[in-house]
């Protein structure tokens, strides 16, 4: 049962990334929206370093370079969900709900793609940031537990999208994939720290499950950890919610089959 588990995965993982990789109508703005809202935050609103409270100290340029890391993961996840939907639409998932022995090796193939494709988008960022001339306080086990929040964003949002792919199972399904992903990132704190945000959008914020690992994140890269096991506790919790949705989500289209 596992090999018949490890071969739908592998199976669907081949598939995407070979997808991905040779359309770059798909790969290329998974890569190019982060890079671009990089340079739109940490260079075009880099005087906001020095408003008085502000006192991050690896500097603007790593303050927006967490939430741009953690942002693309997320979108990753989208951008898989996007091509779960695409293969339901063309009949394609049909067909390999239909051939696959153990289909919950569907759900794990598309998460794997998605890391896979996310770690492209993640180098193209890292080393933009380095150009630009990114101060990292934070050791090489920080950096590598930076990563790890990332991965676990990465998958809760192509649990997501997945889920909504095997609902829906069609293109038309992206705009809901995509808005509540990009609501919940930005009611985090983007552009201060936390203390910084005003009236209700601080109280959202103080709430935002996102908000927990994006602290994480920038105390990682800044070699001051700040509450890791919250955002740890955080993450888990969004990987538990967004399989339950996926393996809700299949048990749906395969009713359909």
């Amino acid at each position: 049962m596992t090999r018949d588990f490890t071969s739908v995965a592998g199976a669907v993982l081949r598939r995407n990334l070979i997808h991905a990789f040779t359309n770059p109508a798909l790969l290329i703005p998974s890569a190019v929206f982060p890079l671009l809202f990089f340079v739109a935050f940490a260079g075009g609103l880099s005087r906001v370093g020095n408003v008085p409270g502000f006192d991050f100290p690896s500097g603007y340029t790593a303050f927006q370079f967490v939430f741009v890391f953690l942002q693309s993961a997320a979108f990753g996840g989208v951008f898989t969900g996007f091509a779960a939907a695409g293969d339901f639409e063309s009949g394609f998932g049909r067909r390999l709900l239909l051939a696959s022995p153990r289909r919950r090796g569907i759900i794990a193939g598309y998460a794997l793609a998605a890391m896979a494709r996310w770690f492209l988008t993640a180098t193209i960022v890292s080393v933009a940031a380095a150009i630009a001339g990114m101060h990292v306080d934070g050791g090489i086990a920080q950096l590598v537990a930076l990563v790890s929040l990332a991965l676990l964003v990465n998958l809760t949002a192509t649990l997501w999208g997945v889920g909504m792919a095997l609902r829906f199972q069609s293109l038309q399904a992206g705009p809901a994939m995509q808005i509540p992903v990009f609501l919940i990132l930005f009611m985090a704190p983007v552009y201060v720290p936390l203390n910084l945000i005003g009236g209700w959008v601080h109280d959202a914020a103080s709430y935002n499950p996102i908000t927990a690992l994006l602290e994480s994140g920038r105390g990682f890269i800044s070699g001051a950890p700040d509450v890791v096991g919250l955002a740890y506790l955080a993450g888990v919790g969004l990987v538990a919610l967004g399989l339950f949705w996926a393996l809700t989500g299949l048990r749906r289209a395969e009713r359909g089959v």
